[in-house]
C-alpha cells in the first residue's frame, strides 16, 4: 500500500497567479464583483448613517502575468475594522494598487443614502433614500474621485399642460447626476441641485395639504426631459467644486409604454472644440 501523500506546506504551494503567460494580451481591468460590506457615511447635519455597500474592485494586470490575487482584494476590504468610511475610501484605493503591485486601480462603492425630509405644508418629516456611488480610480500616482447618484422626481409635460384642457400629465424620472470633484461635496448638496430643477421634488410622506402643493408646484413648473438636464447641467457648470459631470434624466412615461430620455456630459478642465473649418 501507497504511505499518503504529505501535504504541501504553504511554502511549497505554486504560485499560479504569478506565473508568466505567452499570449501578449495585457488586462485593463481583473477583480471582484458584487461583494458586500459594512460601510459607515457622514451626513451633512453631523451625523453617521451605518448602511451596506456593494464593492467592486479591479486592478489593471500586465501582459506576463497569468492572473491577479484575488483574495488580497477581500483581505483589504476587511482590513478595514467591520467599517469602511468615506473618508478612508482614498487611502484603500492606494492599498489595493499597492498590494496587487498595479499600475492603475478602480474602486465602486454602491449604497443607499438617507436624508430626513419636511412636507412643504405640513413639516412632517420623513426618510427618501437616494441611490449612491463612490468611484475611485488611480493610475500611475494620480487619482481621480466621482460621485454618482439618483434622484427620483417629478416631471409635468409642458406639451400636455399646453394642449389640455382639464390638467396635464406627469410621471416620476430619475436623474442621475456623476461628477468629478476637486474638493469635498456632500451628498445632500447634490441632491438640492437636482430636486431644485425639477417640476416638483418627492416625499416619502405628504398629508393633504402637502399633496395639494406638490401637485400645484409640478403643473405650475412643468419640464421636457431636456428641460431638465440642461437646467441641472446649468447649476453645475457654476459649481467650482464640480470638475466635469454626466447629467442623465429618465422619464418613466405615463401615457406611453416608453420612457423619455436626454443626457448632457462636460468636462470643464477641456478646453471648448474649435469649430469646424469649412470643406
Amino acid at each position: 500500500m501507497n504511505a499518503p501523500e504529505t501535504p504541501r506546506s504553504p511554502a511549497m504551494m505554486a504560485d499560479v497567479q504569478g506565473s508568466a503567460d505567452t499570449r501578449q494580451l495585457a488586462i485593463n481591468k481583473v477583480g471582484i464583483k458584487a461583494i458586500r460590506h459594512p460601510v459607515k457615511v457622514l451626513d451633512k447635519s453631523g451625523g453617521v448613517q451605518h448602511t451596506i455597500a456593494m464593492f467592486n474592485m479591479y486592478v489593471s494586470l500586465p501582459h506576463n502575468f497569468k492572473g491577479t490575487h484575488m483574495s488580497r482584494f477581500v483581505e483589504i476590504l476587511n482590513s478595514h475594522e467591520r467599517e469602511i468610511s468615506v473618508e478612508n475610501f482614498p487611502a484603500m484605493l492606494r492599498e489595493m494598487v499597492h498590494r496587487l503591485e498595479a499600475e492603475t486601480g478602480h474602486i465602486e462603492m454602491s449604497f443607499p443614502y438617507f436624508i430626513n425630509k419636511a412636507a412643504p405644508v405640513s413639516g412632517v418629516q420623513s426618510l427618501m433614500d437616494y441611490d449612491v456611488t463612490l468611484i475611485g480610480e488611480i493610475a500611475h500616482g494620480c487619482m481621480e474621485s466621482t460621485i454618482k447618484v439618483a434622484v427620483p422626481v417629478t416631471s409635468l409635460c409642458p406639451c400636455s399642460k399646453e394642449i389640455s384642457e382639464r390638467g396635464a400629465h406627469n410621471q416620476r424620472s430619475q436623474v442621475t447626476v456623476t461628477v468629478s470633484i476637486n474638493e469635498h461635496l456632500w451628498i445632500e448638496e447634490l441632491v438640492q441641485f437636482v430636486e431644485d430643477e425639477a417640476s416638483c421634488e418627492l416625499y416619502g410622506l405628504l398629508k393633504r395639504p402637502d399633496e395639494k402643493y406638490v401637485t400645484e408646484r409640478a403643473y405650475d413648473n412643468p419640464k421636457f426631459v431636456e428641460d431638465m438636464v440642461r437646467d441641472v447641467a446649468a447649476r453645475l457648470n457654476g459649481e467650482r467644486r464640480i470638475d466635469a459631470y454626466v447629467v442623465e434624466s429618465e422619464n418613466f412615461e405615463s401615457i406611453h409604454n416608453h420612457s423619455a430620455y436626454a443626457l448632457i456630459e462636460n468636462d470643464k478642465r477641456l478646453p471648448l472644440a474649435p469649430d469646424c473649418p469649412t470643406p
